[in-house]
Order: C-alpha cells, then sequence, then structure tokens
C-alpha cells in the first residue's frame, strides 16, 4: 500500500510538472508569435510611411532616417532595448527578464527580416510587395489601419502570456513599483511626448517630402489609440459575462427559477435597506449575455417590482464558464 501510494505521489508530481512545462511551452511560443507580428507590422506597415506608433520603435525609426537608413530599425530597436532591460532587471528581478528579452529579441529580428535589412534575406521583404505599394499610394489609411491592427494584436499575445516588449513597457513598470503611477497613463505619456519629438524632428529634417509631418503625427496617434483598443479586447476577451444582482421580497421564487431555468447558481447576501430599514436578501448571480433576457424575463414574472442590477464582468474562471489552465 505504501509503495502504490508513493508512486502516486510521484506520478501526481510528474504530471503536475509536465502540465506546467507544456504550459510554459505554450506562453514562450505566443510571446514568440506576437513579437514576430508586431515586426511584421512595423516593418511592412510603419517604416516606410514615416509613421512612428510610439515607445522606443518610434525613436528606432526615427534613427533609422536621420542615418539616412544605414542603422536599421530592428538593429536600434534592440540596441535602444538593452540598457532598459538592464535597468528593469535590477529594479524588477530576474522574473521578467527572460520573456521580455524574448519579446524585443524577437520583434527587432522580424522588423529586419521583414524590412529586407537582413543580408540573404531580401525574399522577405514584404514592404516592397505590390500590394503594400498599392495601398501606400491609393488608400494610405487603409494600410495604417492594417499595421496598427497587427501591431495591437501582437503586442496583446506578448502581453497576456506575461512577457513585454520592453521599451515603455519596462519604464511604465519601474514607475509603479517607484512612484505607484498607473502604467496605462504612463505609457501614455510617454508615447505622446516620443510622437511629437519624432515628429518634430521628421519636420525639422524634411525626412517626409510627400506628406506634411503633422499630418503623421494625427496617424502616429490614431494608431496608438485603435493599438491600445485591440489589447483591452484581446486580454479582455470578446465573449463578456454579466452579473446580475437583484434585490426582491420575492428572492426565494427568483433563486429557485435562476437555479432551475437558467442551470446557474446564485450567492445570497445579507443586505439591510437603508430607506426601509430591513434586512433583506440580495442575489448575485452570474450569466452569459445569451442568458441576460432569459434572466430579465424571469425576474419580471416572479416580481415586477424588483431591483435588478446588471454589471459587464470581462472574465469567470470555474465551473460553467471559462477553465482555469
Amino acid at each position: 500500500m505504501a509503495i502504490s501510494y508513493t508512486c502516486a505521489l510521484h506520478y501526481k508530481g510528474g504530471c503536475m510538472q509536465l502540465s506546467k512545462n507544456t504550459e510554459l511551452i505554450k506562453q514562450y511560443s505566443l510571446i514568440i508569435l506576437g513579437g514576430a507580428l508586431m515586426g511584421f507590422a512595423i516593418a511592412v506597415f510603419l517604416v516606410d510611411t514615416r509613421v512612428v506608433p510610439g515607445g522606443i520603435s518610434a525613436i528606432a525609426i526615427t534613427l533609422h532616417y536621420v542615418s539616412n537608413e544605414a542603422i536599421p530599425v530592428g538593429v536600434a530597436l534592440w540596441v535602444l532595448n538593452i540598457p532598459l532591460f538592464i535597468w528593469g532587471v535590477r529594479e524588477l528581478g530576474l522574473t521578467f527578464a527572460y520573456r521580455t528579452v524574448t519579446g524585443f529579441t524577437v520583434s527587432a529580428f522580424s522588423i529586419d527580416l521583414f524590412h529586407g535589412d537582413i543580408p540573404g534575406l531580401n525574399q522577405f521583404a514584404l514592404n516592397k510587395s505590390s500590394t503594400v505599394l498599392d495601398l501606400a499610394k491609393n488608400d494610405f489609411l487603409f494600410l495604417i489601419i492594417i499595421g496598427a491592427v497587427f501591431l495591437g494584436v501582437g503586442m496583446a499575445f506578448v502581453l497576456k502570456n506575461r512577457g513585454t516588449t520592453g521599451g515603455a513597457d519596462v519604464i511604465a513598470a519601474i514607475l509603479q513599483k517607484r512612484f505607484a503611477f498607473r502604467p496605462g497613463n504612463s505609457i501614455m505619456l510617454m508615447n505622446t511626448v516620443i510622437i511629437i519629438i519624432a515628429t518634430t524632428i521628421i519636420s525639422i529634417k524634411n525626412l517626409s517630402p510627400n506628406r506634411p509631418a503633422i499630418s503623421l503625427a494625427f496617424y502616429a496617434f490614431l494608431i496608438t489609440f485603435i493599438i491600445s483598443r485591440i489589447v483591452d479586447i484581446i486580454l479582455d476577451g470578446f465573449d463578456y459575462a454579466r452579473s446580475a444582482l437583484i434585490i426582491s421580497e420575492k428572492h426565494d421564487d427568483i433563486s429557485e427559477a435562476i437555479i432551475q431555468k437558467l442551470s446557474r447558481g446564485a450567492t445570497a447576501l445579507k443586505g439591510r435597506g437603508l430607506y426601509l430599514n430591513i434586512d433583506r436578501d440580495l442575489l448575485m448571480t452570474i450569466i452569459t449575455r445569451k442568458e441576460l433576457p432569459i434572466l430579465k424575463d424571469l425576474v419580471k414574472s416572479i416580481d415586477p417590482n424588483a431591483f435588478v442590477i446588471i454589471s459587464t464582468v470581462h472574465e469567470v474562471l470555474g465551473m460553467g464558464f471559462k477553465r482555469r489552465s
């Protein structure tokens, strides 16, 4: 019996370790995919248009053109990230180091690969494809939007799997730790300053003969907005659930209907109505968007005077919803 129990423990431990390794491989694979998508978006849709997407990549693109294209964007991006990476390791520890260096290294390599700046691999220079050239000439806005979508999806893949793309992400994390600054506000402020500086340099150096630098700045702010929205959607999920808080004298009948008709659970919370100064149970339940109209009809049929509060829930883990990893 003891031998069987010991073997079971070893087997369970081995399964847990295997599951952990599988999850780690999955996360790093998605970080690599996300970094590649980001590099693809920057190289194919943004570099040649002179539209800077904010962050360190904006500085890298500006250096690329200030140097008369002698400095590849990917190389500049990677070099600029190294001191930030070292600073981040000192401030934040090694826990984020491997994922961060993977993210910005893959992104930097992909930029130079798809922009044709790696000797011997010019066949991957998709920025010179007929489709991209046609969009740049005839539908510039759509070209920029496509680039923003790919960039946002890639960034979301990296962030969703606990990675970072270096640059502004590292600075924001450090500012949050040292001064309790909100990362979203820090990144927005840094991107605004960087876009203004890059636009000024492009204007002074006359690096965009086809379009005014101010126009490019407006495009840059547009794509930063699109990127942020796409990242939020992917991180929060598309299929939002709903949380319902129901206040009714007939809470027992309503809870029974929720269990029987919707096959959902409900939790009774003890509360006190201050207006009438009476104790009552408050029902809380989590449902899908499709089940919301059914719930409303159930509550209305049982107690037309019930008070119902509906809230959006971005992620629900547990039985009947999203399975825990």
